[in-house]
């Protein structure tokens, strides 16, 4: 069983939860942008969470399937379409042998998840079949999809069943005007506090670099640096430190101009200073941003954070039990 690509898409690759656990070794976790889509994608197939699925970034791809498959899209609204027909989102529905999925154009959010029961049964490489394109690592053939390819798949097991259904109010896509939260540090100190200030009034955009790697950010001021003496082994620019490790949603901003915030394929460390860190409960949002929207930085504690993330827990859980 398989399904033959036709039409790519912009970049559609192969991913699940990712592979924790060798950020150490400058191997990033990689995995999903959007990790509740994804996991909403594969409950709706009768997958275990962390199954296999594809990442279609932007534009969805043309996917030829060789045998009967239960299949669901979840994340942005790219609505999915078999031999031209209209198929519900965050719904599973049958693709019979011989029939093509296709999309629609993207209308909101970036990222969308096509998962299929038994899921993408690519190599698991360190633990995991999601794709590390930088290090062409995992995934199919450690690359994203062309055109010919064939990708397998899984056993379903007679688990799958059509016309399963996330509710509206579990379905989440970006606002207009998405709100980042953030941790302030760990080198916040390196800029003078009406700049720090001045990072969270403004106004950003994202700008057209905006993958898989990070997300930057374009139109606030430049940020005004304390003076002092480059320490030695840092470079030469203000924004430059001693190598450091880098986390998850660490924003660095070189030059102090336009702020990156690091995602799944990131680089694990250099010498860039870090303002703050999103949350681990918008890193998802980010996932769904496209380029130019608008966006704040809010800073909040870590009291805020962790109940952030309790209530994505609180979301995830109420998201189980609808598909239970």
């Amino acid at each position: 069983m398989g399904i033959e690509v036709i039409k790519p898409g912009l970049s559609t690759s192969v991913q699940d939860l990712g592979r924790p656990g060798f950020y150490h070794l400058g191997i990033p976790e990689s995995g999903g942008m959007d990790r509740y889509a994804l996991r909403a994608a594969n409950l709706l197939v009768g997958n275990e969470e962390g199954a296999g699925v594809l990442e279609a970034t932007f534009q969805g791809p043309a996917l030829r399937f060789t045998s009967h498959a239960v299949v669901a899209v979840t994340g942005a609204d790219l609505p999915p379409r078999c031999d031209g027909h209209a198929c519900p989102a965050w719904t599973s529905f049958a693709v019979k042998a011989g029939q093509v999925l296709g999309f629609d154009f993207l209308k909101r959010g970036a990222r969308a998840y096509i998962a299929v029961a038994g899921g993408i049964a690519v190599p698991v490489v360190l633990g995991s079949r999601s794709t590390y394109a930088l290090g062409a690592l995992g995934g199919f053939q450690g690359r994203a999809l062309k055109a010919g390819d064939v990708i397998p798949l899984g056993d379903a097991k007679g688990t799958a069943r059509e016309g399963l259904s996330v509710p509206e109010s579990l379905r989440p896509l970006p606002p207009a005007a998405p709100r980042l939260r953030v941790l302030p540090g760990l080198y916040d100190f390196r800029v003078t506090k009406s700049a720090l200030e001045g990072f969270f009034d403004d106004t950003w955009r994202v700008a057209t670099e905006a993958d898989r790697i990070g997300y930057r950010f374009r139109g606030g001021r430049a940020l005004e640096f304390v003076p002092r003496k480059q320490p030695f082994g840092a470079g030469s620019d203000p924004s430059n430190i001693v190598d450091t490790c880098y986390p998850y949603g660490s924003i660095q901003i070189p030059g102090g101009s336009e702020p990156i915030v690091l995602h799944r394929d990131a680089v694990s460390g250099g010498g860039y200073f870090m303002i703050g860190t999103v949350i681990s409960a918008d890193m998802d949002l980010i996932g769904q941003m496209q380029p130019n929207v608008p966006t704040r930085f809010v800073p909040v504690d870590m009291g805020d954070a962790l109940a952030a993330r309790r209530e994505a827990g609180e979301r995830l859980a109420a998201l189980r039990r609808c598909l239970a």
